[in-house]
């Protein structure tokens, strides 16, 4: 882009990381301001609730730094630097007057008038024009809410950006017990309205619902355990942790175990491996098998392939597996999506591309997204079985242990075959416990002859 001959800055911004991401932390500057980048090159890295993202410069010339540090909250879209001549200094394209250019971190938001109230109590955050950018997620959350964006206090881009927790923390303020509280409450049958709020104006809080469960307060800890290392909990495990409590607050959780005579899984695989590791690229594993032969199952017993919304049970065509990774920031669960229509050998890729991405912090947000099913493998840990905890909200999770020699009766001799453990865990809300049954039946069955999955 030129003005009047010369060539103008370009704006650097944090992408879009997925539908769902809004906002994500600076995690730390690759480049230091001042420094000639060329268009591809790491200029930062920002941290979403669930990977670590580098940003990329989007342009060749010199870089300047905008005013933010390790740890700053920022929109998507918020300009971080401009690229452009050595003689520049950082600063946005946004002017007064009625021809006002925005820069690239709003193009596509809307934009309100604040009310005076807000005005009074934001005053000094908000730009001296008295508008406030809104984000599509929050412009969204607001008309399904019925909220009136003029009454909501904005904290994004230095209070100049609306963005959906602003809208939920507003309709939060609105009512007498926080939505946290009164899912808690509904989920255990307790009548919130004859609770006592310890909130602000007696809003009913999610300690004033857990102390109604728990009438008997237990002991606080005491002072008497010294030591230790405090680690603050990271994002992503804050997630897991909020995630993994919803789980077990909120299903009605059966586990089904069955051993499984994998012998024939295990000649299979070791035919494939001979026979297409080297055109392939890679040896087949395990995890394409179950992943084909859970898609198989769920394909016949689609009632397994839901969830519970609302009062509703919803059943899903698509079959979109998610198979639980370990990186070293926490569980992560790629999603292998239409996995009943792809084959062994595009099921195997596209878990190696996915693992990886996952374990150097690259995936996007959206590929952990929409699973319908999860498997969970911890074999490779020699773990002889397991109750993993349901990936809401889907209905249904499975648990895979080892693979090991045991000797078994078969025809009233006793040999050796290679036995391993499934753990079905599924939501009693949804599934009754025969229907989940019949479908671990199944899997069973394949796994002991899985030689159709190769033709």
């Amino acid at each position: 882009m030129q003005k009047g001959g010369e060539l103008m800055a370009k704006e650097l911004f944090i992408p879009k990381l997925g539908q769902t991401v809004e906002e994500v932390t600076l995690v730390k500057w690759l480049r230091s301001d001042g420094d000639a980048v060329k268009r591809g090159d790491e200029v930062l890295e920002v941290e979403t609730d669930k990977a670590i993202f580098p940003v990329e410069a989007n342009g060749n010339g010199v870089l300047h730094l905008g005013p933010y540090n390790a740890g700053d909250v920022l929109p998507i879209l918020t300009v971080v630097a401009i690229i452009g001549k050595a003689d520049e200094e950082f600063q946005t394209m946004v002017v007064s007057g009625e021809n006002e250019a925005q820069p690239a971190a709003e193009e596509e938001a809307s934009i309100v008038k604040s009310s005076t109230a807000q005005k009074e109590v934001t005053n000094q955050l908000q730009s001296s024009d008295g508008k406030i950018f809104v984000s599509p997620r929050a412009k969204k959350t607001a008309n399904e809410l019925g909220v009136d964006l003029s009454n909501v206090m904005a904290t994004g881009a230095g209070g100049k950006r609306i963005v959906e927790a602003d809208v939920l923390r507003h309709v939060e303020g609105q009512l007498k017990i926080s939505p946290v509280a009164q899912k808690m409450a509904e989920a255990h049958g307790l009548d919130w309205k004859s609770i006592s709020g310890s909130g602000t104006e007696g809003k009913i809080v999610k300690q004033d619902v857990q102390s109604a469960l728990q009438p008997t307060a237990v002991p606080a800890e005491t002072d008497m355990a010294v030591g230790g290392n405090r680690t603050p909990l990271t994002k992503m495990r804050r997630l897991i942790a909020d995630k993994m409590a919803a789980s077990v607050h909120t299903n009605a959780s059966v586990t089904l175990v069955s051993e499984v005579d994998a012998t024939g899984l295990v000649s299979a695989r070791d035919r494939l491996k001979a026979e297409v590791a080297t055109a392939w690229g890679f040896a087949p594993g395990y995890n394409e098998f179950l992943i084909k032969i859970v898609a198989l199952a769920l394909a016949k017993f689609p009632y397994m392939n839901s969830q519970l919304q609302a009062e509703e049970i919803v059943t899903f065509e698509e079959i979109h597996i998610g198979i639980a990774v370990d990186t070293e920031r926490g569980l992560l669960v790629p999603v292998i999506r239409h996995a009943n229509t792809k084959s062994l050998r595009e099921i195997g890729q596209e878990i190696r591309g996915v693992s990886e991405r996952a374990r150097n912090n690259r995936i996007m947000p959206d590929e952990l997204e929409g699973g319908t099913f999860t498997i969970t493998n911890l074999g490779m840990y020699d773990i002889d079985a397991f109750t993993p905890v349901i990936n809401l909200p889907q209905a249904a999770i499975l648990g895979v242990g080892k693979i090991q020699k045991k000797p078994v009766c078969i025809q009233e001799a006793i040999v050796a075959r290679d036995m391993m453990t499934l753990s079905l865990v599924f939501d009693h809300r949804i599934i009754d416990g025969a229907p989940a049954a019949r479908f671990l039946q199944y899997i069973k069955n394949i796994i002991e002859d899985p030689f159709t999955l190769l033709h």
